[in-house]
């Protein structure tokens, strides 16, 4: 689910893909639903090929959002009543607490619970089971073009 997700810098908020354009895609925006395209020269990051540093290496951030959802019990989070940047950072430790501390932001961590906040508003609510379901099934459907391609 999360592949599909993107993030664009320079514009607020989450988008879905919608499809391929020629130099460009087709996104909508999760909070609007607003469609617009997204331009080659514009920064385009997928959620499902983030991850956040840990002390033992890196975690995917679909596992990371899987535990800040058991954390907030699936709702959202109010980013600012947990109050200031030392705040925010012991809030992040009860999630992830082997996160590095060095080279994980409190704007990242910001940026994260805002992310977070965003799927739950558009009902995304699992960040990883179905994400394997969805890959499964597009191989199977590529194994079955290929089958019919081969009939032919």
């Amino acid at each position: 689910m999360l592949k599909k997700i993107l993030s664009i810098s320079g514009k607020p908020g989450l988008f879905r893909l919608i499809s391929n354009g020629k130099n460009m895609l087709i996104v909508e925006s999760l909070a609007t639903g607003k469609r617009m395209p997204a331009y080659a020269h514009d920064k385009v990051v997928s959620l499902g090929d983030i991850s956040i540093y840990t002390n033992d290496g890196d975690m995917p951030l679909p596992e990371v959002l899987e535990k800040l959802k058991e954390v907030a019990n699936g709702d959202k989070i109010d980013i600012k009543a947990i109050g200031n940047d030392a705040a925010v950072r012991e809030y992040f430790k009860k999630v992830l607490p082997d996160f590095d501390e060095d080279r994980v932001y409190t704007t990242d961590i910001r940026k994260l619970l805002s992310w977070y906040n965003d799927l739950i508003a558009a009902n995304v609510t699992e960040f990883k089971d179905n994400e394997i379901a969805e890959d499964q099934a597009a191989e199977a459907a590529e194994a079955a073009d290929e089958a019919q391609t081969d009939k032919k």
